[in-house]
């Protein structure tokens, strides 16, 4: 079994719905144990700044899956969710966005996969709730609580829980 760290994000529809309901569709996929769950946020848009605002959130799973399998079960369900990736603009609006940004300690270079996610270091709407769930697990040579250190997270709101 693997420990994965998933990324979730989306600003398109009901994305906390959309959370809500992936999150056990990805698990069913993956055959996959919730490990934990960050709250979700509300986060500036990121790359292309004229589309609403994102809600951004981390889960920690527990599978027997490869990378390369879990990926195909993310896509999938991004898939499910109406997600386009062939028609859709780079870092603009999306219905769920689902990434790997670390797999047990494993580093993979592959067309279309690399572990650690290569920028998750970078982005605050991955670190905040990344920084909930697994503070201090070392992914590429630092832990989340180091690398949301040395940026800035302004805008970013945690949301109250669903009822």
């Amino acid at each position: 079994m693997a420990d994965a760290l998933i990324g979730l994000g989306g600003n398109v529809g009901d994305a906390r719905l959309s959370f809500a309901r992936a999150i056990p569709a990805i698990c069913g996929g993956a055959n996959a144990a919730l490990r934990a769950r960050s709250s979700d946020y509300r986060t500036p848009p990121w790359g292309e700044p004229d589309q609403p605002s994102f809600i951004n959130a981390c889960i920690a799973i527990e599978t027997p899956l490869a990378p390369g399998d879990l990926l195909a079960v993310l896509h999938d369900v991004e898939q499910e969710f109406g997600r386009d990736r062939a028609g859709e603009t780079r870092w603009g609006p999306r219905t769920l966005d689902l990434d790997i940004l670390a797999y047990d300690d494993q580093r993979i270079d592959l067309p279309g996969l690399t572990i650690p996610h290569p920028r998750w270091f970078e982005r605050a709407f991955v670190l905040v709730p990344l920084a909930e769930i697994a503070p201090d697990r070392a992914i590429g040579g630092q832990t989340p609580r180091q690398a949301l250190a040395k940026i800035v997270a302004t805008g970013i709101t945690r949301l109250p829980a669903l009822a």
